[in-house]
């Protein structure tokens, strides 16, 4: 609420917004130092950082407990920062094979194309981990909770296992969300967050950060941030402040209601499987228990019935929207085969269990009764 806040000479209440793209120097004397080192608050061009920006950098750090942070202009913008800020040809990543579709382009695409070697591997099986690994390894990344399909993953193990070969731990952390993740204690060195979700919450600008060390931020991340140009900008900092302030309350009772969507739809007759982390029949169930303070508001639900029966449920749907974006305070839901897996091939998608009758849903702020209305609803018309 209050960790990091920069007030001006008026003591304003609520963060200013600092609209400038650079900064007056009383002298060319000044210009000249604060180039070679620039201190506390000081400040050369938006590119570089911003006293609004420079807030929500504190505060997420804070919350994270994390050294530092620095903010991007989406989510995406911080995994890609992330991983070519610390990576040249000749590098060796591991990375689960469970991602979203755009953090898959870039480590199978983007990353390869540079000449860094990349492993994919299950990322619930430690084995495949053990196996992937090797002296030299640089970094390995996954998602705590895989999209769209839920997979927990024992951080606490991988970090291990990756901390003794030398590499980087670099978590995507979106779906534990700040305040259900313990990232940090379990090993992370570095976790991402598209803050355009959750810790914006009403689906009203992009943004994304990375937390890590203040060497790392400051010394490999920072360098390749200011020259690449994937600074967040002041006025969606000033967006992510405010979401900070209620993020607590709407992921609490976001998750909340999750967990009893999530019991409630388990007994029903057209869904052949429930996944939400939360359910004793998740496979990681207990993973999920012991390293997080809640179980999330995603959820995800296949239909028996395919493609067909997934677009009739989705169309049927009275008030919950579809769209391809979650952690609004609105529910939303999404066909990941159509949508953002759709460029995966055939037989990466039966893999990774992202099937025709896939359904992801992200329970918004709505009363929890209302939605299960809707759902039930939904799935009588099919």
């Amino acid at each position: 609420m209050h960790h990091g806040a920069r007030r001006s000479q008026f003591g304003e209440v609520a963060e200013a917004i600092y609209l400038t793209q650079g900064f007056v120097y009383p002298d060319a004397e000044s210009a000249e130092a604060r180039f070679e080192a620039a201190g506390p608050d000081e400040f050369i061009y938006a590119r570089y950082g911003n006293p609004t920006v420079a807030m929500f950098e504190d505060r997420i750090a804070a919350l994270e407990g994390t050294e530092d942070a620095f903010a991007t202009a989406s989510g995406m913008a911080a995994v890609a920062g992330a991983l070519m800020s610390m990576l040249r040809a000749g590098d060796h990543v591991v990375s689960a094979r469970a991602l979203f579709g755009s953090c898959h382009y870039i480590l199978d695409e983007v990353l390869r194309r540079y000449g860094v070697e990349v492993t994919f591997v299950d990322g619930t099986d430690l084995d495949q981990w053990r196996a992937a690994l090797r002296p030299g390894t640089k970094a390995v990344f996954l998602e705590s909770i895989s999209n769209p399909t839920l997979e927990v993953i024992d951080l606490q193990a991988v970090a291990g296992l990756a901390h003794a070969a030398g590499a980087l731990v670099v978590v995507d952390n979106v779906f534990a969300t700040p305040i259900f993740s313990r990232a940090v204690a379990l090993g992370a060195d570095v976790v991402i967050y598209s803050a355009t979700k959750h810790i914006d919450g009403q689906g009203r600008a992009l943004g994304g950060v990375i937390c890590g060390t203040r060497a790392f931020i400051r010394g490999t991340l920072e360098p390749y941030m200011k020259h690449t140009g994937g600074a967040l900008s002041p006025f969606n900092a000033w967006v992510m402040l405010n979401g900070l302030t209620t993020l607590d309350l709407r992921v609490r009772a976001q998750a909340e209601s999750a967990q009893r969507i999530a019991d409630a739809l388990q007994s029903n007759p057209k869904l052949s499987r429930v996944l939400y982390p939360g359910l004793p029949t998740h496979p990681q169930h207990q993973i999920a228990s012991a390293q997080m303070t809640g179980f999330g508001t995603m959820l995800a639900f296949e239909l028996a019935g395919g493609k067909s029966a997934a677009f009739g449920f989705l169309n049927a749907l009275q008030m919950i929207i579809i769209s391809n974006n979650l952690g609004d305070a609105r529910s939303i839901v999404t066909h990941p085969a159509t949508t953002t897996h759709q460029r995966l091939p055939e037989d990466q998608k039966r893999l990774l269990g992202i099937t025709p009758g896939l359904i992801r849903m992200s329970v918004g702020l709505e009363d929890a009764a209302d939605l299960l209305s809707d759902l039930q609803a939904a799935l009588d018309v099919i």
